[in-house]
C-alpha cells in the first residue's frame, strides 16, 4: 500500500498471454452492460485482432501486483477534419474490488499521452447514457459528452443486406 491507503498499481501493453484474462474481462463488462447477449468473440477472434499478422487493436492492462485489474482496449481512427488520426478507446473496464482506486484515471491518462505521443487530434470514446457516475468522472478529467451526436451501428443481417451489390440498372 502507498503512504495514502491506495494500492498502487502498474500499467503495461497485453501480450499474447493475457488474452484469457482479457477475454474474461470483456465478458464482465458484457454482464455489467446488460449486454451478455452480444458478446459472441472468442479468445481466438481476440489473439487474433491484438497479436495477428494485422492488429487491429491494442490493450493497455492495469496490475495490482499479479492480478490484472483493469483493461482498456483502443485503436486508431482518423479525422478529415482535422488530418490527423485520433485515438478511440472501445472499451474500459476496472474490476469491481479494484474500483476508486485511480485505475481508470491511470489508464485514461497514460492514453491521452499515447495519442499525443503519437500525433493524435483527438481522444475518444463512447459512454452508456445510463451509467451517471462514469459521465460524471469523464467530466470530472475535462472531458466532453457530445450531447448532438449518436451512434450508428449496422451488423448482422443489416450488415449482410447492406454490404450486397446494388441489382444492375438500379
Amino acid at each position: 500500500m502507498s503512504p495514502q491507503g491506495v494500492a498502487t498499481f502498474t500499467l503495461r501493453p497485453a501480450r499474447p498471454e493475457d488474452v484469457g484474462v482479457i477475454h474474461a474481462m470483456i465478458g464482465e463488462l458484457a454482464d455489467y452492460e446488460k449486454l451478455t447477449h452480444l458478446f459472441v468473440a472468442s479468445e481466438a477472434d481476440l489473439h487474433a485482432a491484438l497479436f495477428g499478422a494485422k492488429p487491429r487493436a491494442e490493450v493497455l492492462l492495469a496490475c495490482f501486483g499479479s492480478e490484472v485489474a483493469a483493461f482498456a482496449l483502443f485503436f486508431h481512427n482518423f479525422s478529415t477534419f482535422l488530418g490527423r488520426p485520433g485515438l478511440w478507446l472501445e472499451d474500459l473496464f476496472v474490476r469491481p474490488a479494484y474500483r476508486r482506486r485511480g485505475c481508470a484515471n491511470a489508464l485514461l491518462k497514460s492514453l491521452a499521452g499515447i495519442a499525443r505521443e503519437r500525433g493524435c487530434g483527438r481522444f475518444e470514446w463512447s459512454v452508456l447514457d445510463w451509467n451517471t457516475s462514469a459521465i460524471d468522472f469523464y467530466r470530472s478529467l475535462g472531458a466532453t459528452v457530445l450531447p448532438d451526436w449518436r451512434i450508428v451501428r449496422v451488423v448482422g443481417p443489416s450488415l449482410d443486406t447492406l454490404a450486397d451489390p446494388m441489382p444492375k440498372g438500379g
